[in-house]
């Protein structure tokens, strides 16, 4: 998911993203092929248990702040407030029978979250997870420079929910200024059929950043799609179900230019994935708050590499 700094500056970038843009449909869409031919399968957690010699949870590694955003505190592997949100369940469904359940509830209580700015604030007083393959002092599991990257989803209806699958570069950990953000989804709980994506740079004076929003065929919160994002030598693009999204300032696929990509390659820096349900701070609190809404969860069916 986006990072701190993202989530900090949300609503004014959600305001430039302007026109949602559509799944691409046209000639130009039609004309890119599967990301995934021709590339080689490096990397796959179907998620029939959870790997914790790989993934890592908690707060978004970071130093740059403590690594929560929004209304929710991210919970350690062994859970938080006596609530775990990290779970394997049967999904008839999922790709092998089984899938990744990343929860989130409201304790409607004073918490003792470290570090967590809501402890004490009755609207913020949810746990929810996020799932990666970093550590905030620095130490990544899985990371790649470029590739095909994608997770197969299925996100909750929820009036304050704000799953996503995003990509963060190494070296943003401990050297914030060179963060390089890729959102591959960023989806609203209460918006079934649109969702949002962006590459951002933060830091510094060559700060860069390009978005757009994406309209789509299916509901999202009705069943599993497959978010994606091919990322290259120097630039990023976004696929929605293996098709490239559309740009809605060009009208044609989206190609992002990574414009720190020379400074990775001269660091040997990657790119390691987040899978992140988070609650929305820039919408108002539901009051009240139904009973059917304190409690709700999305799935990951896999994720997956392509080199």
């Amino acid at each position: 998911m986006a990072s701190s700094l993202s989530r900090r500056e949300f609503v004014q970038r959600t305001a430039a993203v302007g026109l949602l843009g559509a799944i691409g449909s046209g000639s130009a869409s039609a004309a890119v092929e599967d990301p995934t031919l021709n590339r080689t399968l490096v990397f796959e957690d179907t998620f029939e248990t959870i790997d914790w010699s790989v993934w890592n949870a908690g707060p978004k590694a970071g130093t740059w702040d403590a690594g929560f955003y929004g209304r929710s505190a991210f919970a350690r592997q062994g859970g938080e407030e006596g609530f775990l949100p990290y779970s394997i369940v049967d999904d008839v469904n999922a790709s092998k029978g089984k899938a990744l359940q990343i929860g989130a509830t409201y304790m409607g209580g004073t918490m003792k979250v470290p570090k967590y700015y809501g402890n004490n604030l009755p609207e913020f007083q949810w746990i929810s997870g996020n799932l990666q393959t970093a550590r905030r002092d620095g130490t990544i599991t899985k990371s790649w420079r470029k590739g095909y990257f994608e997770a197969r989803m299925l996100f909750p209806a929820h009036p304050l929910t704000w799953p996503a699958f995003w990509m963060l570069n190494g070296r943003s950990i401990l050297f914030p200024k060179t963060s390089i953000e890729i959102d591959v989804v960023e989806h609203k709980g209460f918006e079934p059929d649109v969702y949002g994506t962006y590459l951002h740079e933060w830091g510094g004076n060559d700060q860069h950043h390009e978005s757009t929003g994406v309209k789509t065929p299916v509901k999202l919160t009705g069943g599993y799609c497959r978010y994606g994002v091919l990322i290259t030598d120097r630039s990023c693009t976004p696929f929605f179900d293996r098709r490239p999204v559309t740009d809605t300032r060009t009208g044609k696929p989206a190609e992002w230019p990574i414009t720190r990509s020379k400074e990775m390659d001269a660091n040997g820096d990657t790119f390691w994935p987040l899978l992140t349900l988070a609650l929305r701070s820039d919408v108002r609190f539901p009051d009240p708050l139904l009973d059917k809404d304190r409690f709700t969860s999305m799935r990951v069916d896999y994720f997956r590499v392509y080199i």
